[in-house]
């Protein structure tokens, strides 16, 4: 296999929701792979530390605190995005939060949160993503962190799955409207993956429960998400847009 076709060097890369979890993770597999990388988020501190560990490896990567239901804050990190590195060819879309409750008991804030950061905010920043890339004449790879849950049914997470699910129509329309223009928009459907977030819950009698559906009998580890984050931001995916990759150990297909 050849090597370079995963390879990043050059690139500009942004990821959402950079500060923890997937992507930090996310960002920092980018760096590895020779990309300049982007941190965006909420919480500076945490990425200013991202960005810390990443030059520390030897990977370049820069901070700009962004909250993606904000549109200008979004226009602002691609400006400062452009005018230190250039313009942005690879976008990781990894924002998201999740709301734990029955549909009967979801306020009406607690969805339009949910639906804002996930759907609309994923949208906003692709839509200036690919804005720039178009004006750029650039070709570019837009990644967008679905779910499986996008795909399937479960209880007591509507908002997320329904936001979700909006992201994996959006990918697609994307791709479809965008192909003319050389920009690749594709998905990653995660399954469960251990993160800070819900080790605890795993660690109890429902997560085993859980655990125990899933036909590999176990939750993903953030670093098997790297291959495909790799495949879908450099040019070994180069005939691929609109697809919807899931990573789950085989959990969608249980449900079938």
């Amino acid at each position: 296999m050849n090597d370079r076709l995963f390879s990043l060097a050059g690139r500009k890369a942004l990821v959402t929701g950079a500060s923890g979890g997937l992507g930090r993770n996310f960002a920092s597999v980018l760096a590895a792979a020779g990309a300049t990388v982007v941190l965006t988020g909420r919480r500076t501190k945490q990425l200013e530390q991202a960005a810390e560990d990443i030059h520390s490896a030897g990977g370049e990567a820069s901070v700009i605190p962004m909250d993606v239901t904000d549109e200008s804050a979004v226009a602002k990190a691609f400006d400062y995005a452009e005018n230190i590195f250039g313009c942005v060819d690879v976008l990781v879309n990894n924002s998201g939060i999740a709301h734990g409750e029955l549909a009967l008991d979801i306020k009406s804030n607690d969805w339009d949160r949910v639906i804002d950061t996930n759907l609309r905010g994923a949208w906003l920043v692709a839509r200036e993503a690919g804005k720039r890339l178009v004006g750029a004449g650039q070709p570019g790879s837009i990644i967008n962190i679905a779910s499986i849950l996008g795909l399937r049914a479960l209880k007591a997470v509507t908002p997320y799955a329904v936001s979700k699910a909006g992201l994996v129509q959006m990918t697609r329309t994307l791709a479809l409207e965008w192909a003319q223009h050389h920009i690749r928009v594709n998905a990653i459907a995660p399954g469960f993956i251990m993160t800070d977030m819900n080790r605890a819950f795993f660690g109890t009698e429902s997560g085993a429960r859980m655990i125990k559906r899933i036909p590999m009998r176990r939750v993903g580890d953030p670093g098997e998400l790297d291959g495909v984050l790799l495949l879908l931001a450099s040019d070994a995916s180069s005939y691929m847009t609109g697809s919807i990759i899931t990573v789950d150990g085989g959990h969608l297909q249980s449900t079938l």
